[in-house]
Parts: structure tokens; C-alpha cells; sequence
């Protein structure tokens, strides 16, 4: 992501493939291809969109190389979904500013993840990490 980021100058964020059922846990991206470098350029973003509004299945997973120039739009940002400033928020407006810092690009994350907010989740992550140590034999 950081070399992204040093490509582009804008914002990078970890996108992953989810169900279409599970999208409205998530922040959710409108994506366009740029290149074979293995990114994507961030069009949209919904903050936990119902199924009906979601662009696509391609959730914010929190893992963020952000330019400073979030923190100025950050200081603009009107409370959103929740009644909070949301990041997404501000991420949205400099997904489609061409100022510098401007631009969002996505990593979209090809592998293990568990989502530990979630406690069956992050009973699933401890299970199935202690399965793969030496000193836990099956």
C-alpha cells in the first residue's frame, strides 16, 4: 500500500471481496481499474450501504496509508451516518478532488482475514491461529 500511495500521492485503502448479504457492515467502494500495478482507483464511497445502495462488493477493511491533506478535509466533514464524522466521508470527498493529496486508490486484499469486532469472529480468528501451532497438536 505505502508504494501505492508513493505512485499516487492520493490516499490508499485495504479493500476485500465480502458477501453481497454482509456489505452494509462496511464501508463500500465504487472502484475502476487503472493498471496491471494491482491497484484500483476509488470512485465512490458508501458508508454501510443497505444491499439495494451498495456499488459493489468491495468492503473497507481499516487498513488506511492516508495523505495529510484528509486532515484539513477531516476539520470540514459534517457529521454523517450515526451522528459521527465519519473517514469514509472524508475519504469520498477527496476521492473526487484534484488537489494535492487528492485521489483514493484501494489494495484489494487477497487472503485470511477475520474480523474481530465481531465475537464470533474472533472466536473463529483463535481457533483456527491456535490450529496452526506446532504446541497444539490435532
Amino acid at each position: 500500500m505505502i508504494e501505492v500511495q508513493a505512485r499516487t500521492g492520493g490516499s490508499v485503502i485495504a479493500l476485500i471481496e465480502v458477501d453481497p448479504a454482509e456489505i452494509s457492515a462496511y464501508g463500500c467502494a465504487d472502484v475502476s481499474a487503472v493498471d496491471c500495478e494491482g491497484h484500483v482507483r476509488v470512485n465512490r464511497l458508501v458508508e454501510k450501504p443497505s444491499i439495494a445502495d451498495a456499488p459493489s462488493n468491495l468492503a473497507v477493511i481499516g487498513r488506511y496509508v492516508l495523505n495529510p491533506a484528509v486532515f484539513d478535509v477531516l476539520e470540514e466533514t459534517e457529521p454523517g451516518r450515526g451522528g459521527e464524522i465519519q473517514l469514509t466521508d472524508a475519504l469520498q470527498t477527496l476521492a473526487t478532488s484534484d488537489c494535492e493529496g487528492g485521489g483514493v486508490y484501494g489494495v484489494v486484499f487477497k487472503g485470511r482475514r477475520y474480523d474481530t469486532g465481531d465475537k464470533l469472529n474472533y472466536l473463529k480468528a483463535v481457533i483456527s491461529i491456535a490450529s496452526e501451532r506446532v504446541e497444539f497438536p490435532t
